[in-house]
């Protein structure tokens, strides 16, 4: 099975149905340890994405699409309408998987070097690592699961299950940790106990591309 553009508009219309309904949990998980405006933020974020696609969709004018198409319009949207990290941090991930996936559909080789495009770009912009209490602890235990579940052989909806699913993990896995990038690094030993926002939309945004996958 692959994942076409019509697969990545109804990621987008199933990520902010889901940030919608998680706003005011991610806003508290940001006003516990960052500025306590994460979940309004995304939402008012792709609340935007959805008017741009509706106002000028990709392939309105009959040519071929590419998923790339939709992921760009994505990442634009979110840069110019998403305040705090979390808006040049999205939107440098879906720019930078843009990138890779300039392509009509994606199989599972190719939605894994989309998520690790993604992740490359919000590690170099955020100059973040692994185990520093950021949705970097998200990102990279999903593209590991996404790799080991391409080289076992699953296909697209395979791989973006697993990746969803090792993010959910790596976002409740941020509890424990203390903070050392962002705002939340100024809290020092008084971040542990909380987990990490970004973290935590990263797991949504990669469930909604799962359930976008399986309505296809």
């Amino acid at each position: 099975m692959t994942l076409d553009a019509a697969w990545a508009r109804r990621w987008i219309g199933e990520a902010a149905a889901q940030v919608a309904a998680a706003k005011d949990g991610l806003t508290e998980l940001d006003r516990q340890i960052g500025d306590g405006d994460h979940g309004i933020n995304l939402d008012r974020g792709l609340q935007a994405v959805l008017a741009k696609l509706d106002e000028n969709p990709p392939g309105a004018d009959g040519g071929p699409v590419a998923v790339g198409d939709v992921l760009s319009l994505v990442a634009t949207t979110l840069m110019s309408t998403v305040g705090g990290a979390s808006g040049p941090l999205y939107g440098t991930a879906f720019l930078r998987a843009a990138r890779s996936a300039q392509r009509e559909s994606l199989g599972a080789s190719a939605v894994v070097a989309a998520l690790e495009a993604a992740l490359e770009g919000i590690e170099a912009r955020g100059r973040a690592r692994p185990g520093e209490k950021t949705m970097v602890d998200a990102w990279q235990p999903a593209v590991d699961a996404a790799v080991r579940a391409a080289d076992d052989g699953g296909d697209a909806v395979a791989v973006l299950r697993a990746a969803a699913e090792a993010a959910d993990a790596g976002a409740s896995a941020t509890v424990p940790l203390v903070a050392t990038k962002g705002r939340a690094s100024y809290l020092g030993e008084r971040s542990a106990g909380h987990e990490d926002p970004g973290a935590r939309s990263t797991a949504l945004l990669l469930r909604a591309a799962v359930v976008a996958a399986e309505a296809s």
